[in-house]
């Protein structure tokens, strides 16, 4: 099980992108999931997911955006996140 959560920088950067009004929807989910994950075990649903992948290739989305969706992804469950890679 993932044990990561959202670090208060991450966090802050994700409130900022859910209170903004030019935000798109997948930057907000992705946000959002980032936001939920912080003190807690919750983990990042496949919908969250998926909307954080849009966002981090989609070169129109801001940087707060991406750091909100890299979170949301680190803290998705049954990847390999972080370890060597299998063959």
């Amino acid at each position: 099980m993932v044990t990561k959560k959202t670090a208060a920088p991450v966090a802050k950067k994700a409130s900022q992108v859910l209170s903004s009004s030019s935000t798109g929807k997948n930057s907000k989910t992705a946000a959002g999931s980032a936001l939920s994950q912080t003190g807690n075990s919750k983990v990042t649903s496949a919908r969250a997911a998926t909307a954080a992948s849009k966002v981090l290739r989609d070169g129109r989305t801001s940087t707060a955006a991406k750091s909100a969706a890299g979170s949301a992804l680190a803290q998705k469950p049954g990847t390999n996140n972080g370890g060597p890679r299998k063959k």
